[in-house]
């Protein structure tokens, strides 16, 4: 993963824990790096080294931590300068949810080693989607849920996410069942 993913992890560890909780989380997963560089590549394992840490040290489920930092995500990714991108992508959360895997063909001119993940979007009604998440990394399930409310929030509505499993029987391939409305 990129280093702005890391970034992220660290600044959502800090935010809510402090910094010296983010050094022994740093120490605990073997980061090595004294700062991630934005748009260099890492190993994945450094990211979920980061998460696996954090779980044990923190004592929380690493599928809540993916969670919290999937919404955080979000805020983080417009702090740091890609709000323009998230705007590109829809002014309305059916329009977002659709042209996620534009967005990301557009963010992989900038980060030529991007794996991204691809996502298909049904419309059932008004305020419900089926939604797919598929990926060659494992264990993000939990990811997309957050990164989904954080969405809702950026868009001013309540997002309610059901994680109905995997498709298929594939690992790497989820399915979501979300309804949202105003708040």
């Amino acid at each position: 993963m990129y280093g702005l993913v890391n970034k992220a992890a660290q600044d959502f560890v800090i935010k809510g824990h402090g910094y010296d909780v983010w050094q022994i989380i740093k120490e605990n997963a073997k980061v090595e790096e004294e700062a991630f560089v934005s748009m260099q590549a890492y190993p994945d394992e450094i990211t979920y080294n980061i998460v696996g840490a954090a779980s044990e040290h923190l004592g929380i489920d690493a599928g809540d931590i993916l969670e919290g930092f999937g919404e955080y995500w979000i805020e983080f990714s417009m702090v740091e300068g890609y709000a323009h991108l998230l705007d590109l992508a829809g002014r309305s959360f059916p329009d977002f949810l659709n042209n996620l895997d534009n967005m990301h063909s557009h963010i992989a001119q900038s980060f030529t080693e991007l794996r991204p993940p691809s996502f298909y979007c049904e419309e059932i009604d008004d305020e419900t989607f089926r939604f797919e998440y598929h990926s060659d990394r494992p264990g993000l399930a939990r990811f997309v849920v957050g990164l989904l409310k954080g969405l809702g929030k950026r868009f001013g509505i309540e997002v309610d996410v059901n994680h109905l499993g995997n498709i298929e029987e594939k690992e790497n391939s989820h399915e979501y069942l979300i309804k949202y409305h105003s708040k």
